[in-house]
């Protein structure tokens, strides 16, 4: 069964939220990594596009897309890293062993709840430990040489799955990509993320801050900068 966070973690954490938030905001606004954004609005008639989770054993206490909220957000971040010290394979096995190699750990932090804490195996739950009142459980649902794939437990504030994958580009550089399926998980995370945006940049932030990350891990040097594409996909049921 996945392992839920104690009242007393809940506490702790919305204590250090308004500071958390504030060391957020200050690191955010003086990123100088370079940005490029792309949003588009598209009908509810495209096609799903998300992978489903086939085993069983593994959808139990998902929170998928469907069950979400508000329109659908596919995202995706993307760096080019020149000059790599090391192979594909050898950064995301790196991540694989302790995610927090790349991750923002000042205000985002992943930690193991299920599974061998040396490496990652489908099935592996998470929690993303995050400076505000809510905490992110997340499964594995895939996990390859390249690539791994995680899927939001109830209790997450959005529904659907995110993609971590490694590989060349055409130049011969290391490509990183981020790539997310979600909606929000119900009407006030919705208003958070959708309406007011805040929660949308935060997130933004965090993976941005973890593509950094990953170019560190790697030993080379980003080039090009950091590319983010947004379909927003409206007009789609809400969860009953």
């Amino acid at each position: 069964m996945p392992r839920r966070p104690s009242p007393t973690r809940r506490w702790l954490t919305a204590v250090t939220w308004p500071a958390g938030i504030a060391l957020t905001a200050w690191d955010y606004m003086w990123r100088s990594t370079p940005m490029h954004r792309s949003e588009r609005l598209e009908g509810s008639d495209v096609s799903r596009g998300w992978p489903a989770v086939e085993a069983a054993s593994l959808r139990e206490e998902i929170q998928g897309a469907e069950d979400g909220h508000g329109p659908l957000f596919h995202r995706r971040y993307r760096t080019w890293i020149r000059e790599a010290a090391v192979p594909p394979e050898a950064v995301m096995g790196a991540l694989k062993n302790n995610l927090n190699r790349a991750a923002p750990t000042s205000f985002a932090r992943f930690q193991k709840v299920h599974g061998d804490r040396r490496t990652m195996r489908v099935g592996d739950e998470y929690v993303v430990r995050m400076p505000g009142p809510w905490d992110g459980p997340v499964r594995v649902i895939d996990a390859a040489d390249c690539s791994f794939r995680l899927a939001t437990l109830n209790g997450h504030l959005e529904a659907g799955q995110i993609e971590f994958r490694v590989g060349r580009a055409e130049r011969g550089d290391m490509a990183f990509e981020i790539e997310s399926w979600a909606r929000s998980s119900g009407r006030v995370s919705n208003l958070l993320y959708h309406r007011l945006r805040f929660a949308k940049e935060v997130q933004a932030h965090m993976w941005i801050s973890f593509l950094e990350g990953v170019v560190s891990l790697s030993g080379g040097r980003m080039t090009g900068g950091i590319q983010i594409e947004t379909r927003r996909i409206e007009d789609l049921p809400d969860a009953r």
